[in-house]
């Protein structure tokens, strides 16, 4: 059995949607704020329970505050087919990273409802707690929880800059459900994202198939070296941290462009101490982004890097300490679900091409255990984690016809 071609979603509804999502924590300039744990993610949260309640759909949450929302199927044994990604934003969001593939999901149940449509297999909404780390690192926390990937334990003691505990701020919003995580098995996993980048607009390109995701290192560098007054500090005496910092990062953007294609590079985190205007700079610490879909790549980058540091500072005679902080291998989305939704942009007659997202997200940890592919959207000058960033209604209604394509032709 195949789903109608001529079987379309409500633009102006999900749009609609997307729009009073985006009143819960707004920002200064137009995006949002609606960090994880916090008042306004507790709110949004109420808001999408509504509206799967509307819908009739069974909801249970996780030790991690991750919520379900089940449309029964025809065989309500079998496990579902899952459309999901986050709520939470950074603290200069927009109003669309996560938020439309969780919303695209609420409108595809409701486009289900009104041709009143069975599938077999039942249709699952996650909204999953805390994907962007920005206020309890690390990123994808709860996805990861859900694989098996990070210790879910250590999860709920992670605290913020604050000193707030995580499993706190998750009951003081009441949202720590009782299911265990990861009982809630799933027989597929598809998420929609925009892509956060410019290459779909560039290229005039509706959808996004995205084949692989970037693995990722981070890296944390210390440097030492002595501060001294710039004023009466020789020039050839100096151990100046600062110095050997900027060196380093010059080298990041070097390493990267001589591993091209496919591969990135950059320095995003900087501290300096005593950071005043007449002291060298005797510490540094600073966080290098490596990223590829190539492990090989990423293992060279990170020797080529390491090798960098050893000598600049033996040169500068300042000390160093170099460790890992964060990372991911890269990710291989799962060829059944990939085709899934090639066949349904083709089928729908919307231009698209392979991608690779360059950003984690919460489907790259849940590939880990269940078969899983991502469709992404143009958006404007590919700008995100902005409050300038924006899409259009024609890109999000595309992509979400796309992603209800793909999601009932597994579900039937």
């Amino acid at each position: 059995m195949s789903l109608d071609s001529n079987i379309s979603i409500n633009p102006d509804r999900l749009w609609n949607t997307l729009d009073e999502m985006s009143k819960i924590g707004p920002g200064i300039a137009g995006g949002n704020n609606r960090q994880t744990l916090t008042f306004e993610d507790g709110e949004a949260r109420k808001l999408l329970k509504k509206w799967c309640d509307d819908l009739k759909m069974e909801m249970k949450v996780d030790n991690l505050g991750t919520m379900y929302f089940k449309r029964s199927g025809q065989d309500n044994d079998a496990l579902p087919v899952v459309i999901g990604s986050h709520l939470d934003t950074q603290p200069t969001g927009g109003k669309y990273d996560g938020i439309l593939g969780v919303l695209a999901g609420v409108e595809i149940v409701k486009t289900l409802n009104d041709l009143d449509l069975k599938t077999k297999r039942p249709i699952m909404i996650v909204n999953w707690t805390n994907e962007e780390g920005c206020r309890f690192a690390p990123a994808l926390m709860a996805s990861s929880g859900y694989a098996g990937l990070n210790d879910v334990n250590k999860i709920l003691q992670t605290k913020d800059a604050e000193g707030n505990i995580f499993e706190n701020e998750l009951k003081k919003i009441g949202w720590q459900g009782k299911e265990k995580v990861g009982s809630q098995k799933m027989h597929c996993y598809f998420e929609l994202h925009i892509e956060q980048g410019p290459i779909l607009e560039n290229e005039n390109i509706d959808i996004g198939v995205v084949t692989h995701g970037q693995g990722l290192k981070w890296l944390e560098v210390h440097l030492t070296g002595i501060e001294q007054h710039t004023g009466t500090t020789p020039m050839l005496v100096r151990k100046d941290a600062g110095l050997a910092m900027s060196k380093i990062i010059q080298e990041v953007n070097n390493i990267a462009l001589n591993n091209l294609p496919d591969v990135v590079g950059s320095v995003g985190h900087i501290e300096v101490f005593p950071n005043s205007r007449n002291v060298i700079p005797g510490k540094t610490i600073f966080t290098v982004d490596l990223r590829s879909h190539q492990n090989e790549k990423l293992e060279k980058m990170e020797f080529e890097l390491k090798e960098f540091i050893k000598q600049i500072c033996n040169k500068m005679k300042i000390d160093f300490v170099i460790n890992q902080i964060g990372g991911f291998d890269p990710i291989t989305f799962d060829k059944d679900c990939v085709n899934l939704i090639r066949e349904a942009a083709i089928k729908l007659g919307y231009s698209h091409k392979n991608i690779i997202s360059g950003a984690g997200h919460d489907a790259c940890a849940v590939n880990s255990i269940v078969p899983s592919a991502m469709i992404m959207c143009p958006c404007v000058d590919g700008i995100s984690h902005n409050e300038a960033e924006e899409i259009k209604k024609e890109w999000a209604a595309s992509s979400t016809n796309v992603l209800m394509h793909a999601a009932i032709e597994a579900a039937l």
